[in-house]
């Protein structure tokens, strides 16, 4: 098993320092240290992301806190959900969170357990949004698309004269409703 020890160092603005979040974590030994100056709001974090690609089972992530790692309390969740679930473990300086000891299993538990809460009642609270809107007499779901614009499409796709794009702006029917017909098609 690897325990490669990888630390990830974030600031929000290009005129603020690392070196605070550095020097602790040179204190884990760790055996590469990530770093980048972007704002946590940012869905695309590429060096997070380049750290996410290089973990294997057994290594060992350490921040100087949760906030250098998640978005949102949900997104932080989901990615340390995604360490344990790849047998990463994390270390969290500030908030002395180490998934490794039981104190960071059992949190991590109790993280679980939260996410697993939000997901049911996100689905509660789409069952209950589409009966209110049935009981007024509007439907959910996609919009029907006509058999003949589907034939049509499809027809064109054939040709081989036209791009997706221009079939798409052609028939009206959305890129991902002409991929789905044309895999049934086949």
């Amino acid at each position: 098993m690897s325990r490669y020890i990888y630390g990830y160092a974030r600031v929000s603005t290009y005129q603020q320092d690392l070196s605070r979040q550095l020097d602790l974590l040179e204190q884990y030994n760790c055996n590469e240290i990530l770093t980048e100056k972007i704002t946590g709001i940012k869905s695309d974090r590429p060096e997070l992301n380049r750290l996410i690609d290089k973990l294997r089972p057994g290594d060992i992530v350490v921040v100087e806190s949760f906030s250098r790692l998640g978005r949102s309390t949900k997104d932080l969740i989901e990615l340390v959900n995604y360490f344990e679930e790849n047998d990463v473990k994390l270390k969290s300086i500030k908030e002395d969170f180490d998934t490794s000891s039981p104190q960071g299993r059992l949190m991590m538990t109790v993280f679980q357990a939260f996410s697993q809460f939000e997901r049911d009642l996100i689905v509660e609270r789409t069952k209950e949004g589409l009966e209110s809107a049935r009981a007024r007499g509007r439907k959910g779901g996609r919009p029907k698309v006509k058999s003949k614009t589907v034939t049509k499409a499809i027809n064109l796709y054939n040709t081989k004269e036209y791009s997706i794009r221009e079939i798409v702006e052609m028939t009206g029917i959305s890129r991902a409703t002409l991929y789905r017909y044309l895999k049934t098609s086949k």
